[in-house]
């Protein structure tokens, strides 16, 4: 049973009523008398009693644990907090055939952002491409293919605007506590059982970006296993989705080595993973969902735009890639809005599935395909 905290309020009542009762004639009642100043300070300091009881309360278990108390908690299950990192990818200069980029040449994004040059580049008839990484860490540092940079300072020979050749990949912000306890509590459900799909699942999450993954045992045939992820916050420009090619880690030699965050994830699997199976990286691909929703054609702005995001956190929740959403997860988040009373979900399209039964049905995605909101029509 939940222990009822006495609120500020409820404090000084009592110690006003103790010190009436203890004290017969007094009035600890008046406003500015000493006995009533004497109750408010006291009623303050057992108020900031409570208030360190509910901290220590809420830090001693791991489901509610904040900060370095929660590090503490995920440290127990060898689950640690995802740290910051920066963005990497190559830039292509043209120029002068035999003009050298040296390493540590500053290089800005259109917007100011700054990156610098891994190592020196020199470049052919065709130009280079250079390897270069964001200064700052987090996701701002992700770029994608074809954004323009700018040489900070002049180079003999070198173009002074190049553009990106490959996206900028792998920027990611620090963990938050809402992620860390997320991957402990599945740490805590599921203990390591030396490459079961879980033991993947949660390999992957403590990839730093990584915010959803699935794991498809024999994906790829016999002796695979394909693990597909999401980066909604890393690669929120691109709807959360991994930029790269899909593929294997690169000291993996029977396929192909991805590229980007494929790469990133692939080769952070290639040191956990058994040593017998093929571990491919794979980013879904989104297969498209239009709503249609009746009774609302009148609705203010405001419950339309709130609607919209309702949909996109039942997607968010429920979508898997090749699997089903099932239609009544998205109509529980719709109903959940306030001002969406009365409304009808008439009509759900698909571009890479199919919807049954019926045209507001659930949804079945195909292989690889994950489901993403697409144009909602208010009739």
């Amino acid at each position: 049973m939940t222990f009822p905290r006495p609120t500020l309020t409820d404090l000084r009542r009592q110690t006003q009523a103790d010190i009436q009762a203890a004290l017969p004639g007094a009035d600890a009642l008046l406003r500015y008398s000493n006995l009533a100043i004497l109750a408010g300070v006291l009623a303050a300091l057992a108020n900031g009693h409570y208030g360190y009881l509910d901290y220590i309360a809420r830090q001693a278990v791991p489901y509610t644990a904040t900060g370095e108390h929660l590090e503490g908690w995920a440290a127990l299950k060898g689950v640690t907090r995802k740290a910051a990192t920066r963005a990497g990818g190559r830039v292509a200069f043209g120029g002068t055939a035999g003009a050298t980029i040296p390493a540590g040449t500053a290089i800005l994004r259109n917007d100011g952002m700054a990156y610098r040059t891994a190592a020196d580049a020199t470049l052919g008839a065709a130009g280079a491409q250079v390897a270069v990484t964001a200064v700052a860490a987090g996701a701002p540092g992700n770029a994608a293919i074809g954004t323009s940079f700018t040489l900070a300072a002049g180079v003999s020979g070198v173009r002074s605007t190049g553009t990106a050749a490959t996206a900028i990949t792998g920027g990611a912000d620090t963990e938050d506590d809402d992620g860390l306890r997320g991957r402990m509590l599945v740490a805590f459900a599921n203990p390591p059982q030396g490459g079961a799909a879980s033991d993947y699942q949660q390999w992957a999450l403590a990839v730093p970006g990584i915010t959803r993954a699935w794991v498809a045992p024999a994906g790829m045939g016999p002796g695979t296993v394909v693990v597909y992820f999401m980066m909604d916050a890393a690669q929120a420009a691109q709807s959360g989705f991994p930029q790269g090619t899909n593929g294997v880690a690169a000291g993996e030699g029977r396929d192909t080595a991805a590229t980007g965050d494929q790469l990133t994830l692939a080769n952070a699997l290639f040191t956990r993973q058994p040593v017998t199976p093929i571990v491919y990286a794979v980013a879904p691909r989104p297969n498209v969902i239009d709503f249609t929703i009746a009774g609302l054609g009148g609705a203010p702005a405001a419950v339309r735009a709130a609607i919209v995001s309702a949909i996109d956190a039942a997607l968010l929740a429920n979508g898997r890639p090749g699997g089903v959403t099932n239609v009544s997860a998205i109509e529980a988040a719709v109903a959940a809005v306030n001002g969406s009373a009365g409304f009808v979900l008439t009509g759900i399209a698909a571009s890479a599935g199919s919807v049954t039964p019926g045209p507001a049905g659930n949804i079945l995605s195909q292989a690889g395909r994950l489901p993403q909101r697409g144009a909602v029509t208010f009739a």
